[in-house]
């Protein structure tokens, strides 16, 4: 039996290329990456938007979040090697769309946001705890804490921390440090070495350690 096989409309140039980015990934459908040397797959508690590219499902080693969702990514996010997402028990990262970030430490023991948009280069270290406490008697416990044979071995002592939010269109340098509790307005750049430890409004270019304002933008 012969069936007359229905005509479709021709689509536009725009229209197929909307098509292929709409589907282009190379996740594969086990959560793996196409041709990686990691064999491990995504943790079952990241999610992520269309057109995600990750180099290597090894950034995802140091996720120990029972969050669910631990790690959120828009759409079109690109993870290069060198990326590492550490990110705590209790830990949850968000990143917007179009957003690259390339051999960057991202480390949350709370919530770290990342805007849209934004340009995160190599090296560059954010991060929303101390990860130990400031008193030194407290820190010596924390070094016996953190020794896998110590004994006895303490428990360790409570170590505060504060959201990291980073807004829209902002490009951070490579080596650039950003401590917790910081705020980045959108659009502003942050230069290659510095060291954030105070909120910056949107439209600046900061640069030094501390950080400080050397340029506004327009």
């Amino acid at each position: 039996m012969h069936t007359e096989r229905l005509k479709q409309p021709a689509l536009t140039a725009a229209q197929l290329i909307n098509i292929s980015q709409k589907f282009m990934s190379n996740i594969t459908a086990d959560r793996r990456v196409e041709g990686d040397w990691w064999q491990h797959p995504i943790p079952e508690n990241v999610v992520w938007g269309e057109g995600l590219y990750l180099e290597t499902t090894q950034i995802f080693r140091f996720l120990k979040s029972k969050r669910n969702p631990a790690v959120e990514m828009g759409k079109c996010v690109s993870c290069y090697a060198g990326v590492s997402f550490s990110i705590g028990v209790k830990g949850h990262c968000k990143i917007g769309d179009y957003t690259l970030l390339n051999g960057a430490l991202v480390m949350a023991e709370e919530s770290i946001e990342i805007g849209s948009y934004c340009l995160i280069s190599w090296n560059v270290g954010i991060a929303d705890s101390d990860f130990h406490p400031l008193e030194p008697a407290l820190r010596r416990i924390d070094a016996m804490a953190i020794s896998p044979y110590s004994n006895p071995r303490p428990e360790r002592p409570e170590i505060s921390t504060k959201p990291v939010k980073i807004g829209d269109n902002v490009w951070i340098g490579m080596n650039a440090v950003i401590l917790k509790g910081v705020t980045i307005g959108d659009n502003s750049v942050v230069a290659a070495g510095s060291v954030v430890s105070k909120s910056i409004p949107a439209n600046v270019v900061v640069a030094g350690n501390p950080a400080v304002i050397v340029k506004e933008l327009k």
